[in-house]
């Protein structure tokens, strides 16, 4: 069975975190370690919009997570503590945060990503002018860049798209080159 249909049946075709029930998609919950649905969500286009765009969150809908906080499946758990723990700010979010209980590789899965952390202590990655990176934004090498561990050399050019961030290291990125996933050092890129 596929990870799409399995989170349809867990989810009852509804956003596991809003219960929308239209222009639902898989969304895996960062970091990424084996895959599969025990680290993924079913979730509406609304909420990913919002989870990866830090800034355009909608502070009414996510009083969703009231309910869905409480939810049995972990990866869940994580997002809605990732999100209450950014707009926890508002007040509400605070109050719900402090009735929230993770275990401790639950509660450090959510910190993984640096959400809830204060500002100054938070990773940022910025590209080679100093320009924010975020997760999935599109940058091009501007340099050509030999690939550790095989003879392949990526061109000063490519562009490679959708970035996944390196959340212990502000200079590492990971990214798609001729279909092979590899890290990249921020000051050889620019965003697009």
């Amino acid at each position: 069975m596929s990870i799409d249909r399995e989170l349809n049946k867990r989810s009852g075709a509804k956003c596991e975190l809003c219960g929308a029930t239209e222009n639902l998609k898989v969304y895996e919950v960062l970091p990424v370690k084996k895959g599969g649905i025990d680290e993924a969500i079913m979730s509406c286009s609304v909420c990913v919009d919002q989870i990866e765009n830090p800034g355009n969150e909608d502070l009414n809908h996510w009083r969703c997570l009231n309910d869905s906080m409480w939810s049995e499946h972990t990866p869940v758990q994580v997002v809605a503590w990732r999100m209450l723990s950014r707009l926890r700010s508002a007040g509400w979010p605070q109050e719900l945060l402090d009735m929230m209980y993770l275990d401790e590789d639950v509660l450090e899965w959510a910190k993984a990503t640096g959400e809830g952390e204060d500002d100054e202590n938070k990773i940022v990655h910025r590209d080679s002018n100093g320009v924010i990176l975020e997760h999935g934004d599109s940058v091009v090498l501007i340099k050509d860049l030999k690939v550790k561990g095989s003879s392949m050399v990526a061109k000063q050019g490519t562009a490679v798209r959708n970035i996944r961030l390196d959340h212990e290291n502000a200079e590492y990125i990971e990214g798609k080159v001729d279909g092979q996933q590899i890290v990249i050092i921020t000051q050889y890129v620019k965003k697009i």
